[in-house]
Order: structure tokens, then sequence, then C-alpha cells
């Protein structure tokens, strides 16, 4: 059966948005420019729509980038695709970004580390085996330091993503000629390797009702912390 797929990213600066029927790409649009993703998000998928020429009912499921990533950037994605599931009653799968950046070396022959900048000094952080092209996780995603990082690897690694250019000379430093890096075009996930991620999950039907997409923040939100250190001023003193 054909299927038709509208996949969004919108995890880290660089916004994309993608349509694809089964394994041909009708088209994309990325933009790595100011701006925030609410501002132009929206516009961007009528924009696609109109110049693919289909409407937004010949849409059969929706696939979004739900984690990890720009706190902000994600609720926006993620809202909007549960709104457009809600609207057409489709289906929404919810894929990994780290997965994602890890679609665009597919070819890889060695494991891949894709990192994220997670800011504080800290990269979102996912190991893989690429295997049919597609990335096999080996072991879970996480929010670490890279110093911290580096020494739990084995090399030769190949880095792909922002967190693999910011933090590129720690890496040099750490694994010398067992570091290789993805050109810095693939440095940015892709919506359209997000629709491939979503259309083999479709092909095992692990479609996601639009309630059930839960975010991967990882990392816990300001406003946790904030309430957790609170809650922890709060507890009694035993030797009080």
């Amino acid at each position: 059966m054909t299927r038709t797929l509208l996949a969004i990213d919108t995890a880290t600066s660089a916004g994309s948005v993608a349509l694809c029927r089964d394994e041909t790409l009708l088209g994309e649009i990325l933009f790595n420019v100011r701006g925030t993703h609410s501002e132009r998000l929206m516009a961007t998928v009528r924009q696609l729509l109109v110049e693919t020429g289909l409407s937004l009912a010949e849409v059969d499921a929706f696939a979004v980038v739900h984690g990890p990533g720009s706190f902000t950037g994600l609720r926006v994605g993620m809202a909007s695709a549960q709104g457009l599931a809600l609207a057409t009653g489709r289906p929404v799968i919810g894929v990994s970004s780290l997965q994602v950046l890890a679609m665009n070396l597919g070819e890889a022959q060695m494991p891949v580390c894709a990192l994220l900048d997670a800011r504080k000094q800290e990269v979102y952080a996912g190991l893989f085996r690429m295997r049919r092209q597609h990335p096999q996780p080996l072991g879970p995603e996480q929010v670490i330091a890279p110093a911290k990082l580096l020494p739990r690897l084995e090399g030769p690694l190949l880095f792909v993503g922002e967190g693999a250019r910011v933090y590129r000379v720690l890496i040099e430093a750490h694994f010398g000629a067992q570091a290789h890096f993805a050109p810095w075009p693939l440095n940015l996930p892709r919506a359209s390797m997000a629709a491939a991620l979503a259309l083999e999950r479709l092909r095992l039907a692990e479609d996601t009702g639009p309630h059930a997409l839960k975010p991967a923040y990882i990392r816990a939100s300001e406003a946790e912390i904030s309430l957790n250190l609170k809650q922890l001023k709060e507890i009694p003193n035993s030797n009080s």
C-alpha cells in the first residue's frame, strides 16, 4: 500500500519539513536561520504542500522528531504534528533526533556516535551500528559532559552532529586517528531521514495515536530542577 508521509523536525535551531510517498522524496525544506520555529513551521508545511501539489487530506501519516533537543523546539514540533494528526485522524510517529542524525551515515562501516550540543558543556549522545542503512542502538541515549563520555567509548568511531563540531578538538585529542567526522552538511538532522525511520515503523505497524506521543527530553527542564531543589529543602532534617 502506498503511503504519503509528512515529517517535521524542530529539535535544534535547524528545522526542516519533508514530504515523501513511500521511498520517493517529494520535497523537503530546511531552514537554519534566525527566528523561532513557531513563527515559520506551519507556513513551511503549507508551502511544501503547495509546491508538491498535495493537500493535507492526502497525507496518510505524520512523523515528528520527539527529542532529545531544544525543549522549546520540541514542543513546537510535537504540538504541530499532534494537531495535524488530530485534525486528519491520521497516525503520528515520534523518532529520535540522534537516530535521525545517524541516518545521514547509512553506509557507515564503523559505529556512529551522534552528538547534539546540549549546552551547559554537555552533549546529547547516542551510539549506533548501521544495519541495512538504519541505526541500531548500542546503548541508551544520554546527556553527558564530553569529557565523561569519551573515555567510555572505543574507537574507531564516526562522529556526526553539531556536538561533534563543537567538541571536535577534544574528540581528536582523545581518539587521534581513530576519530572520523562526517562532512559538515551532514551535521544537521533532516526531516527526510525522520520520514525514512517513520516509514519503517509504519511497515512494522508501530504507529502511534497523537495522544500517546511523548517527548524524549532526557534532561530535566529548568522548572523540574527548581521544583526538585525546593522539595529537597522542604524535607525535615532528622538531626533537628
